[in-house]
């Protein structure tokens, strides 16, 4: 999906997706069907108006290369865009400007695997096109090899992971930047999906302090201005290494909407039209539990213990407003506000137990996890 603002006051807000029953179409003030991978859908939905910016970047970015061209401006710019959305671009990126992330090989295709049995166990990534755990294939012996891609990628060294983290970060057009709190995730380790995330994170002085800097460092050198989720690894040696970047709101930021005085969307607003940048700071600490589409279950979306969530306090519920479920697809988040960190993981686990998104029937048996 594509965003885009007109600069002439009252701002407009233009949307282009290729359904035109998706959640936004009835919030922006202009909505346009079109496919965001299209050159010509994507200039024509972009030429006559002053701002645009993502939402996903899988995007067509020669497009995007025109449109600024001819004056339109573009959050984040299509170089950051374009680096971020090849995982081999963004791993020579942090290579070629000394930002810590795992060691790496490129592979042109599955057979180049068997080479590198020196990486092992390793991560192979597709290069493009791979999104919330689609296009990631964990590597450990060379009897694992056949789970790689046939495809351009990273073969990325495992590093023994201690936490994951992330920082979100915004940069404005006059190079001005404002850093949130840390945030530390909790995946599903079937899915490779983000089961749920507090914030702040709990680490040392120390180490916070290096994945600060580590994050600034990454949009610094972007030279870019828009809002960016920096994800990243501490080892078990509280060492901190860059794992992926993403160049929009994310579901890092997520919980900035209740927790945090402003939150990613507002601030990237405020980026686009030229505004100070926001406050940062946390209201509370909070957590966020995503809503995932349950297994064996595909159709119409039916939400099982919605009712006992929404009794909860402090507790915030987002739907997304999908219509299908299917297993693993992300249909919302639910933030939650405590100044207890026990308390938080508390109340995720039982949220986690308590709401499902199932269907009227079953999925077939055989039906492959989605994750859009």
């Amino acid at each position: 999906m594509l965003l885009q603002t007109a600069a002439n006051y009252p701002v407009e807000t233009f949307v282009m997706e290729n359904d035109a029953n998706c959640p936004s179409a009835h919030l922006c003030h202009h909505f346009i069907e079109g496919n965001i991978q299209d050159f010509d859908a994507v200039y024509h939905f972009g030429k006559n108006l002053d701002a645009l910016t993502i939402e996903i970047e899988a995007v067509n970015v020669a497009a995007l290369e025109k449109l600024e061209s001819e004056g339109v401006k573009v959050y984040p710019n299509s170089h950051a865009i374009k680096t971020i959305k090849n995982k081999i671009l963004q791993k020579q990126f942090y290579e070629f400007h000394q930002i810590p992330s795992p060691a790496f090989v490129i592979t042109q295709n599955l057979s180049e695997l068997s080479f590198h049995t020196a990486m092992l166990p390793a991560v192979h990534k597709i290069a493009m096109g791979g999104y919330d755990g689609r296009g990631v294939q964990i590597v450990r012996t060379p009897n694992d090899f056949i789970k790689g891609f046939d495809a351009p990628a990273v073969l990325e060294k495992m590093v023994h992971i201690k936490k994951e983290i992330a920082l979100m970060v915004a940069m404005n057009d006059k190079g001005e930047i404002a850093i949130y709190p840390s945030a530390e995730m909790f995946f599903d380790p079937k899915l490779n999906l983000l089961d749920f995330q507090t914030s702040p994170a709990k680490l040392i002085d120390h180490t916070l302090w290096k994945a600060e800097a580590l994050a600034l460092k990454v949009v610094k050198e972007l030279k870019s201005p828009g809002i960016f989720a920096v994800e990243m690894f501490v080892d078990i040696n509280d060492e901190v290494w860059v794992n992926e970047t993403a160049p929009r709101v994310h579901n890092s930021g997520h919980h900035t909407i209740e927790a945090n005085f402003c939150s990613q969307f507002d601030m990237l607003w405020r980026v686009i039209l030229g505004y100070p940048l926001g406050n940062t700071d946390a209201i509370l600490p909070s957590a966020i539990v995503n809503v995932l589409g349950a297994q064996n279950f595909s159709g119409k979306a039916v939400y099982k213990g919605l009712d006992e969530v929404l009794k909860l306090d402090n507790v915030f519920v987002h739907l997304y407003g999908k219509k299908e479920t299917k297993p693993g697809r992300k249909m919302g988040h639910v933030t939650i506000l405590s100044n207890e960190r026990q308390e938080l993981i508390h109340t995720a686990m039982k949220i986690k137990n308590m709401l499902s998104v199932e269907s009227e029937a079953p999925a077939l048996k055989g039906v492959e996890e989605q994750h859009l």
